[in-house]
């Protein structure tokens, strides 16, 4: 965790752009090992419904579905990988 912080971060960026480097080559290998992504990403372990499930959903989806307080910071991002509004703000969103 320390070394997060020896990196400045790219403008728009959340961390650093060698962190994010080792994110994307750890998040792909990650996802290629895990059965459920790939050998067993099939109706006979998911069900049909469960296949549904998992290709209606999208990371907003999925944050908003077990964080509904996240709602006024994501209003206006068009992705929830990118630079969120920030606390304060969508605070105000939420005053009457």
């Amino acid at each position: 965790m320390i070394g997060l912080y020896a990196e400045a971060k790219p403008p728009g960026f959340g961390f650093s752009d060698t962190a994010f480097r080792i994110f994307i080559l750890m998040a792909s290998r990650r996802l290629s090992c895990d059965r459920f992504f790939t050998s067993d990403f099939r109706p006979e372990v998911y069900t049909e419904v469960g296949m549904a499930w998992v290709r209606n959903s999208s990371m907003r989806s999925v944050l908003l579905r077990h964080h509904p307080i996240l709602t006024p910071a994501l209003r206006s991002v068009a992705n929830p990988f990118a630079p969120w509004r920030s606390a304060a703000a969508s605070r105000e969103d939420r005053s009457p």
